[in-house]
């Protein structure tokens, strides 16, 4: 008998770390911010921290400038996120004002695909005239405050996504974004102060749209915050979080950790 559940126990745990590598798609591109070189920080990063396999779309305004107002071409595919275990934005396209554009964009995360939101996705689409996008992220920004160093402050240290962030960080040259609105599903885990506004606005949070998981964080204009280990570990526990591949104590679960070389 012994021997027997030594080895149910042996071939689940082959099983286990056999697990098929969750399907990442990463949208990036648009104004302000050095997409070219962050695609490959964020997709090598976060593979080195999870067992994930990435699917990369990067695109700019047909002139090859870096134009608010582009439609990335796949968010004409109603499907679009279709086969995806999650997606990452990391883009910048705030003049996009088609309303049924943006509602197509958001809508696969309401029914229920987990989303990462980095930096500037929560300025993109704040021109149009819906707060479908803004749904899916947690809130209404539509602006930020002057690029400075950010005191970086836990204030949830026992959620998960949180696990191993320190309790003080410093973002050094970063922008504060500007807390407008909060919408109900918000759960805020990290806070800076604003110089310029005089008070405190939430960088880092999770976010609960219809049946999605959503984590957010604000930070990561300059390629330096994004290449910080810090913030490598944050992003990859908010990954996993999302799509329900991180335990209780910020740790991938089993198969879902780096895979092993």
């Amino acid at each position: 008998m012994k021997l027997i559940l030594t080895a149910a126990l042996a071939a689940l745990t082959t099983v286990l770390s056999a697990q098929q590598p969750l399907k990442v798609l990463m949208v990036t591109g648009g104004c302000c911010h050095d997409y070219e070189k962050q695609k490959f920080i964020l997709s090598e990063g976060i593979s080195a921290r999870a067992n994930v396999e990435f699917t990369i779309v990067h695109e700019e305004t047909p002139d090859g400038k870096k134009g608010r107002d582009h439609k990335i071409s796949i968010y004409n595919n109603p499907d679009w996120a279709k086969g995806y275990d999650v997606v990452l934005h990391n883009e910048c396209f705030g003049a996009v004002t088609d309303v049924a554009f943006v509602e197509q964009i958001a809508k696969p995360h309401f029914d229920g695909v987990p989303a990462v939101m980095l930096h500037c996705s929560a300025h993109s689409y704040r021109m149009a005239q819906t707060d479908a996008w803004r749904h899916a992220i947690g809130q209404r920004s539509m602006s930020h405050e002057k690029n400075r160093d950010l005191l970086v402050k836990n204030i949830a240290p026992d959620h998960p996504v949180m696990k191993g962030f320190p309790m003080e960080w410093l973002d050094k040259a970063d922008e504060l974004y500007k807390n407008e609105e909060l919408f109900p599903g918000f759960v805020p885990l990290a806070k800076a102060y604003g110089e310029d506004t005089k008070k405190d606005h939430n960088l880092v949070w999770v976010n609960t749209n219809g049946k999605g998981k959503v984590f957010g964080t604000t930070m990561g204009h300059n390629n330096s915050t994004m290449e910080d280990p810090v913030f490598l570990d944050l992003v990859s526990r908010g990954l996993l979080w999302a799509c329900g591949k991180l335990d209780a104590n910020g740790k991938p679960l089993a198969g879902y950790g780096p895979k092993q070389k």
